[in-house]
């Protein structure tokens, strides 16, 4: 059986013996139950990870670090999501497949037909929230970075963020399939899938993105549900680009 690995937010170096934070260190002792002496792996999403040996004094929990381990489960070009808010928390779910699936950002759109719409602290403590989620799903799938989660913003505010690479979206009606597409630009290094909100994106969106060079593709016959679609490109555009 693996150590169980933890995200640790400090500096960590070989051979040094560090204090856990507290909430990492409630987790592996009060909910885990791990006791001193139990190895862990220790990483601080800068890449690679530390072997390390927990210590316990008190209510307080240590890790004596081992050799720095250069080990990466990245994929081998960059996938950003850009994902329209679908409702409930369909997005937790997106969230935590995209880092399974080794996505490097998501960014939640504001989209006109969304049904979720945050503001203020509820938008802080959700995006807090989705971070959070990354996190466990970075210590679970065995990533060594973390995955960026970002506040949500209107795709026109996204749009008019600087390019990196190829940007499609996802729209049934595409007269390009993606896989024809990927095939045709084998030396990619930057990929962002567009995926729309349940109700799919506005034609006042699909106007804004076709005039800032977003190529719209389709993929497959049938149609996919919005925390679907995204999970789906990846896993395939990964396969297809052989990352």
């Amino acid at each position: 059986m693996s150590a169980p690995r933890f995200f640790c937010d400090a500096p960590l170096s070989a051979r040094a013996r560090i204090a856990l934070p507290d909430a990492l260190a409630h987790h592996a002792l009060r909910v885990l139950r791990l006791r001193a002496g139990e190895s862990v792996i220790l990483f601080n999403g800068k890449g690679g990870e530390y072997p390390a040996v927990l210590e316990v004094e008190g209510k307080a929990g240590f890790a004596q670090l081992g050799a720095f381990e250069a080990r990466e489960a990245e994929l081998a070009g960059r996938i950003t999501l850009v994902q329209g808010l679908p409702s409930g928390d369909k997005m937790d779910w997106v969230v935590e497949k995209a880092v399974e699936l080794g996505a490097a950002q998501v960014c939640p759109i504001a989209a006109q037909r969304s049904v979720l719409q945050l503001s203020g602290p509820r938008l802080d403590k959700r995006v807090a929230h989705w971070q959070r989620i990354a996190q466990s799903a970075a210590e679970q799938c065995g990533r060594n970075r973390l995955m960026t989660v970002n506040a949500p913003v209107t795709l026109a505010d996204w749009l008019a963020l600087p390019a990196d690479g190829l940007r499609l979206l996802c729209h049934p009606d595409a007269d390009t399939d993606l896989a024809g597409l990927l095939h045709a630009t084998p030396s990619l290094a930057s990929l962002t899938l567009l995926v729309g909100p349940e109700g799919g994106w506005s034609d006042k969106e699909l106007a804004e993105a076709r005039k800032a060079g977003v190529q719209a593709v389709r993929f497959g016959p049938r149609v996919l549900r919005t925390e679907t679609a995204g999970l789906a490109l990846i896993a395939a555009a990964g396969a297809l680009l052989g990352w």
